[in-house]
This record gives C-alpha cells, sequence and structure tokens, in this order.
C-alpha cells in the first residue's frame, strides 16, 4: 500500500511538473503529451478529431488510461478503433472518459454517478482505493490549464 501511495505521488508530482513547465500551466492534450504514458491515448484522440475539443476552454475531467491499459484491451483492439471507419465507436470511448467540469479527488464521494460527455453514467466506487467503474485511479488531480486528468489503470468502456 505504501509503496503505491509513493508511486501514485510521485507520478502526480512528475506530471503537475510537466504540466506547469516554461513557466505556464498547459491544456489537457499537452499536459498528456508531455507526460510520456500516454501516446495511445493521444492517438486515440488525434483518430477521433478531438483534439481542438479537450484544448478548449473546458473546464474537463479526463480518466486517462495509460498506455499499459490500452495493451491489456484484447489484441487488435486499439488498431480497430484507430481505423477511420471506427471513429464513431472511438469518439463514444474516448468520451466515456471525459466529465464535464472540473472534479478533484476531494469532490468525490462514496457510490456517487457522474455523467460522461459520452452521455452514460460512470459509478465512483471508494471502497477499495478510488476506482471509476472496474478502473483503480492511479495518480489522481493532475491539473491542466482547462481542467484535471485522473490517471486510471483500464480502458472502461460504455454500455
Amino acid at each position: 500500500m505504501f509503496r503505491t501511495t509513493v508511486f501514485s505521488l510521485t507520478s502526480a508530482m512528475l506530471l503537475a511538473g510537466t504540466a506547469f513547465a516554461d513557466g505556464h500551466a498547459k491544456d489537457i492534450v499537452d499536459t498528456a503529451v508531455g507526460a510520456d504514458d500516454f501516446t495511445t491515448l493521444v492517438a486515440a484522440v488525434e483518430a477521433a478529431g478531438l483534439v481542438e475539443t479537450l484544448k478548449g476552454t473546458g473546464p474537463f475531467t479526463v480518466f486517462a488510461p495509460t498506455d499499459a491499459a490500452f495493451a491489456a484491451l484484447p489484441e487488435g483492439t486499439v488498431e480497430m478503433l484507430l481505423k477511420p471507419e471506427n471513429k464513431d465507436q472511438l469518439v463514444a470511448i474516448l468520451t466515456y472518459h471525459v466529465v464535464a467540469g472540473k472534479v478533484m479527488s476531494s469532490d468525490l464521494g462514496d457510490d456517487m454517478t457522474a455523467t460522461t460527455v459520452q452521455g452514460s453514467a460512470i459509478m465512483i466506487d471508494l471502497d477499495n482505493g478510488v476506482m471509476v467503474n472496474d478502473a483503480t485511479v492511479v495518480s489522481a488531480d493532475i491539473e491542466a490549464e482547462n481542467g484535471v486528468i485522473h490517471v486510471i489503470d483500464k480502458v472502461i468502456m460504455p454500455k
């Protein structure tokens, strides 16, 4: 537990340092690009045409799956989703990871729901750490100029 907490805090500090490099805050997309563990997420956001949206005013709360989270999907899933003919499905999955507004970890309550930009609700569970549906938040409260990022260990899928 201690090692997980130290890892999470270290990750948050590194990402926060990246967010405020050059003396100014970066938006959600630039923060993700600078973090090095969101290569797949950034590629998916680009393929879905959501870059300008996530660089917009916001605020947004993004539950950001790591590269390892995408790699854990069944083989071929990411490649299939990145094809232009699957853009609508990709947009639905990515927008399911975004909530309008800036929701910090201190704003979360056990068994609360939040409506995503995709339109479906996600469930927040605090019984065993912070869970979003069945994904664990591994690093929280990474602030960007237009919102906040919470890093999760799994790609969550809308129903």
